[in-house]
């Protein structure tokens, strides 16, 4: 079988290496070419168009920033006539409209799509321990599990397409609020003396515990959030996603309204291309990021 990953940034380059390793014929394509190089090297086939990808290939993963990425470089006229026949797998994280507008466009094109977002980032994508989320039928799912596996180990299915995509917008806003409820926190504890290392032992021994506070920690305490897995802007493009979805289902939407503001500053105050984490900092220099 061979493979056409579209899409090789911070979480698709180790995804389409992994399919390397499982000695998958991959062609590859992205529209910043020199982020190709590794895969070459590992001897992946590098296309400069789309189309040629598509066509080369019988299943076709998508790792692309957001919708309008996929409409450029799926559903153009060129790529789109190329579809007939294959197999559509969109992996990175849009909205549940968004994902069932492709569906309905590839299926027009002559093709299948199913949804398969993941929750985890570059470790757990290097490691090929991803949380991976499928939005099918039960035959596509059963059809493809073989080859999600390289990417989780144990994929699985949430419902028909926009299910996938809905449970991972719900996830990367528990991300976006968690990590802003404990930079909160964090940061009071500091101003108010009390020794970081107890707040985090008697955190650590509780049920408001997670996980993810201690991989953020030591970010946030070194004021360090270069080399990211996650960066602010994607995590604040999710946020913005999740919000335009959520509005229709009568939810009050006022909590998630004020991280987007705390990651809108981050964004403003260059840490855009840096670790999430860095929100902290706005947390802490709120008065001067707003100009107070």
């Amino acid at each position: 079988m061979k493979v056409a990953f579209l899409g090789t940034g911070l979480m698709g380059l180790p995804m389409a290496q992994r399919l390397l390793a499982a000695d998958i014929q991959l062609i590859a394509y992205n529209r910043t070419p020199e982020k190709l190089a590794p895969l070459q090297a590992a001897g992946a086939e590098i296309v400069t168009h789309p189309r040629h990808a598509i066509r080369a290939a019988e299943s076709v993963i998508l790792m692309l920033t957001n919708a309008p990425a996929i409409y450029n470089v799926l559903l153009s006229d060129t790529a789109w006539q190329t579809l007939q026949g294959r197999t559509i797998i969109q992996m990175g994280t849009i909205t549940p409209t968004e994902s069932q507008e492709i569906r309905d466009a590839v299926v027009a094109g002559g093709g299948e799509y199913l949804e398969a977002p993941v929750l985890g980032s570059i470790p757990e994508a290097k490691a090929g321990k991803l949380s991976v989320m499928v939005g099918a039928e039960p035959e596509q799912y059963e059809r493809h599990l073989k080859l999600l596996q390289n990417f989780g180990t144990e994929p699985l299915l949430i419902g028909p397409v926009g299910s996938a995509a809905a449970l991972k917008l719900a996830l990367n806003q528990l991300i976006a609020s968690l990590t802003t409820s404990f930079a909160l926190s964090l940061a009071f504890v500091q101003r108010q003396g009390v020794d970081v290392d107890v707040f985090m032992q008697i955190l650590r021994d509780s049920p408001l515990y997670a996980p993810t506070f201690d991989k953020k920690l030591q970010r946030m305490l070194d004021g360090n959030y270069a080399d990211p897995n996650f960066p602010t802007k994607h995590l604040l493009k999710d946020t913005e996603l999740f919000i335009s979805e959520a509005k229709s289902q009568s939810l009050d939407l006022s909590s998630i309204k004020g991280v987007r503001q705390i990651l809108q500053t981050a964004v403003k105050m260059s840490f855009a291309d840096d670790d999430y984490s860095s929100l902290f900092s706005v947390i802490k220099e709120w008065g001067e990021a707003m100009g107070e």
